[in-house]
């Protein structure tokens, strides 16, 4: 049961807003990078492979490394990654269009990478203690800022290059530099509640147990691993299974990959309130479960309920980012920042290798094999999912 202290907590909109803002500048980067790759790729020659490799480098720096950053932000307070975070990020960024060679261009995506990594961890923390007694619902006000810059992210970055050439990529700084300053000044009133509420925290939580705690951790960082799998593969395979299999227009494909993302940033903020209301653990057993039927069905339809079938699976994969931060949190109250790390950072960036073993699938029987492999992913998520113990026991 829940003290009425505790239900009297309220969710601080402004805040939240204004952390879900410079996440979104963060994120563009994300966004940004894959689609660049063309034009670094033709500036200065290179390979398919020595392209890959910045994109590898770009991955690992900007997720996998997370829970590093969120181990030095649970030891002391590091508010100032919230400000320094999206303006390094951009500034690294913005320079890549600049850089006459490839190890110059590399060391840029890196400083890209760490300003994204840094972010995410005491983004993710300082969230936390702003969502109130809702916090599915506070914590996807906070990642719709997310999945929307890494969406808006090739748009803003082929508009710049297209318009300015390759060094229009300075134009990425600038959003940078003006969210670095609101944040600054913002720092005061935005985490001195987090201050106090983090210090009461640590009180209570040492009166917790940890026991089975870390195994259904174990488990939901599984889970998460294979929602990015099957996030990163429908995106990878679609314009495969389409354009090379089907022999369907680019542009079809293209638009089928932009249905499912943007509606998985709709279902972010819908489905949240329902993990509230329904139980975190609930609402994931239903999500993962329901995308089987979902996937069948895609692949077995044309036309226009394709998309509408895609728009909802999007919606229902994508509706979980906020709840797998808070049920982590929630299982690892003392180490917010690792569990914020672990879950987004290094479970969603884990999504190359799915993509990497799709591609052996693909190579040995075909792409239609590998998109049926993707069918699979859903049972397994869900067999986890029930086996994990949350809430857990105090």
């Amino acid at each position: 049961m829940k003290s009425a202290e505790e239900k009297n907590v309220k969710m601080n909109w402004k805040a939240l807003a204004l952390l879900s803002i410079a996440h979104l500048i963060t994120d563009v980067n994300q966004g940004a990078l894959p689609a660049l790759l063309p034009f670094f790729k033709e500036s200065l020659g290179l390979s398919y492979t020595m392209a890959g490799v910045i994109l590898l480098c770009g991955n690992l720096t900007s997720s996998v490394i997370q829970p590093v950053f969120g181990y030095l932000s649970d030891k002391r307070s590091l508010g100032w990654l919230l400000y320094a975070g999206p303006f390094i990020a951009c500034l690294g960024m913005s320079a890549t269009g600049l850089m006459p060679n490839y190890l110059l261009l590399v060391s840029c995506v890196i400083i890209c990478g760490f300003g994204i990594a840094g972010y995410h961890p005491e983004g993710f923390k300082t969230a936390y203690f702003l969502t109130g007694e809702k916090k599915a619902t506070g914590m996807s006000i906070f990642t719709v800022g997310g999945n929307l810059g890494i969406a808006l992210g090739p748009i803003l970055s082929l508009f710049l290059v297209t318009t300015y050439g390759l060094k229009g990529t300075l134009g990425l700084v600038v959003p940078g530099i003006l969210m670095a300053g609101v944040i600054a000044l913002s720092i005061p009133w935005l985490t001195t509640p987090v201050r106090l509420a983090s210090k009461k925290t640590k009180e209570e939580i040492e009166k917790i147990s940890s026991k089975g705690r870390h195994t259904s951790l174990l488990l939901l960082i599984a889970i998460v691993i294979i929602r990015a799998w099957i996030q990163a593969g429908l995106i990878t395979y679609i314009p495969f299974y389409y354009i090379n299999y089907l022999k369907e227009n680019p542009i079809y494909a293209a638009k089928l990959v932009s249905t499912f993302l943007t509606a998985g940033a709709v279902g972010t903020l819908i489905g949240a309130p329902l993990a509230d209301r329904w139980g975190h653990k609930t609402f994931l057993c239903i999500t993962i479960i329901i995308l089987f039927p979902l996937l069948l069905l895609f692949y077995n339809t044309q036309g226009l309920i394709t998309f509408v079938i895609l728009a909802i699976a999007g919606m229902v994969l994508i509706s979980t980012t906020g709840v797998v931060v808070v049920i982590g949190q929630t299982l690892l109250p003392q180490n917010l920042g690792v569990a914020s790390g672990l879950v987004v950072g290094f479970g969603v960036g884990t999504g190359g290798i799915g993509v990497t073993l799709l591609g052996v699938i693909a190579d040995a029987w075909g792409v239609p094999m590998a998109m049926k492999a993707i069918l699979l992913l859903p049972l397994i998520g869900f067999g986890l999912s029930l086996l994990m113990e949350y809430p857990p026991k105090k």
